[in-house]
């Protein structure tokens, strides 16, 4: 079983933990990953881009010249395609992106991110994260302490008011909980900074 240092919010060792092999220390399944990835972007698109077609925009309805002897190319309606304020042909229209991935392809893909995010050094484990009042400079000097630099993911064991409104505004940096974890967010972040209590939590959900 793979084992982690554990520091305080001033990236000190405190102790040593043991990981569950079958989260933290299996082989990445790289087509898990991606299909769970392509169906988190797609189920955040809204799918409410529309256009009007040429029977949908206003006017148009007499013809523009007699059909014969104007020369000109025969025309039935100034609002087709090929016309300025004519419709859109073959434009985009409401529709759902929505894609439902199984069960246990979610698991496994969540299991695979932790695992290579453990591999590369991009998991930290923090003690525990008690702030007295919402303090963005707090949250800014605890992420220089433990390096954690670019973009990184907090990991809460539950929610936590003060932590999450104290980090939202830093650039790059995201908070979660143990029960909103998700593939995309691991494999989007650079370092995933997560709490010894939520550590826990993680190897009882996803035993």
């Amino acid at each position: 079983m793979p084992n982690i240092t554990v520091v305080n919010t001033a990236g000190e060792k405190v102790s040593e933990m043991e990981l569950s092999e079958g989260i933290f220390g299996i082989e990445p399944n790289r087509s898990a990953m991606h299909l769970c990835v392509v169906a988190h972007l797609a189920n955040m698109r809204q799918g409410t881009q529309s256009t009007l077609t040429r029977a949908e925009v206003r006017g148009g309805g007499k013809k523009p010249w007699r059909q014969k002897g104007s020369g000109r190319a025969r025309q039935g309606s100034t609002r087709s395609p090929q016309w300025t304020h004519g419709g859109v042909s073959h434009g985009p229209k409401p529709r759902a992106y929505k894609m439902s991935v199984n069960k246990k392809v979610r698991r496994l893909a969540l299991k695979s991110a932790l695992s290579s995010k453990t591999a590369s050094g991009g998991l930290i484990v923090l003690d525990e994260l008690k702030l007295e009042a919402i303090k963005t400079k707090e949250v800014v000097k605890i992420l220089a302490a433990l390096n954690a630099e670019g973009k990184t993911l907090i990991v809460l064991p539950q929610k936590d008011d003060i932590v999450y409104r104290s980090a939202k505004n830093i650039a790059g940096v995201a908070t979660t909980f143990v029960e909103t974890l998700n593939t995309y967010d691991v494999l989007n972040c650079d370092n995933i900074v997560v709490l010894k209590d939520a550590v826990v939590k993680i190897e009882e959900v996803f035993a």
